[in-house]
């Protein structure tokens, strides 16, 4: 079959995706977050200064107060979760096999959340930086969707990023409200062959480059970030931090990297294998990571870590 070619697809292109994007989701995802040696938490969000771990079960921490608490669990279990600090309790989860369910209590009962989406896995999430009730989701082997009514309805937006001659699927995302002259707000996306970002205008993909954004694209030759991320190297999990907007945090199969600069220069701050992270909304220095030895914290940005007790 010619995708390319309408004429030679009737099922259309999004449907024809969509009926694929399950086995996408099942042979290409597990295969690169295995390249960070196992998942013992497929899932973390801050909820206020509650961390929610999805695991085995699905529980929230007071960090604060060090309490635990073991929530009920959607319809299937959770491959990415979302949350606002302008909402806090409101929780999105994308289950395995495809879907969304919402919770509005801090993840004691749930509801679906995911009409008008393709029955494909969801691989990613991100809850829009100025806009708590705007949600995008990534589909695999589909592309980029959003809802503007917290989940009620959805509608296609994007393709998925073409890097290095083909389409790549989005691991991660991260929505970043940083001013670069393109309204501000920015869809920043960790694929399988590296790290884009695209406008809330949704125009096009493109490499992230220092100054502002427009002038880069109508130069057409933006100048080479003096120390970027791994040419190449997937981006399992990407963080941004809502008080400060300029940080963000990515985990490679190299390690963990930061940003103080909106992802224009990284370094390399941990060799911790991490599969998920999340930032603390008010409190940038406080990171949460799942690895291959349970979920760990820095309240350092991402230097030092200790295991937090799921028990």
């Amino acid at each position: 079959m010619n995708m390319n070619n309408p004429a030679a697809n009737p099922l259309g292109r999004r449907h024809v995706l969509a009926m694929l994007g399950g086995v996408a989701a099942a042979v290409l995802l597990p295969a690169l977050r295995a390249r960070a040696q196992g998942i013992v938490a497929p899932a973390l969000a801050f909820d206020g200064d509650a961390l929610v771990v999805a695991g085995a079960q699905l529980w929230r921490h007071d960090l604060s107060g060090g309490a635990s608490a073991t929530l009920a669990t959607p319809r299937a279990h959770i491959r990415a979760l979302a949350c606002h600090p302008a909402r806090t309790g409101r929780l999105f989860a994308a289950l395995d096999g495809g879907g969304l369910d919402r919770s509005d209590d801090g993840g004691r009962t749930w509801r679906a959340a995911s009409g008008g989406l393709p029955q494909a896995q969801v691989a990613a999430l991100a809850i829009a930086a100025g806009a708590p009730d705007t949600l995008y989701a990534a589909v695999a082997g589909d592309g980029l969707w959003r809802s503007e009514d917290a989940g009620e309805s959805w509608s296609f937006v994007m393709d998925r990023p073409w890097i290095a001659e083909a389409e790549r699927e989005v691991l991660t995302l991260a929505s970043v409200n940083l001013a670069s002259g393109m309204g501000g707000i920015w869809i920043y996306a960790g694929t399988e062959r590296g790290l884009t970002r695209v406008p809330d205008c949704f125009c096009r993909w493109q490499d992230v480059v220092a100054g502002d954004a427009m002038d880069a694209l109508v130069a057409g030759t933006p100048p080479a970030p003096e120390a970027p991320l791994p040419e190449g190297d997937p981006v399992l999990a990407l963080a941004s931090a809502m008080a400060a907007p300029e940080r963000l945090v990515a985990a490679l199969p190299s390690g963990l990297w930061a940003s103080t600069d909106g992802g224009v220069t990284w370094s390399r701050v941990s060799n911790i294998a991490a599969s998920v992270l999340a930032i603390h909304p008010t409190d940038p220095n406080r990171i949460a990571a799942a690895t291959v030895n349970g979920v760990l914290l820095s309240h350092d940005r991402g230097t030092a870590w200790a295991a937090l007790s799921t028990t």
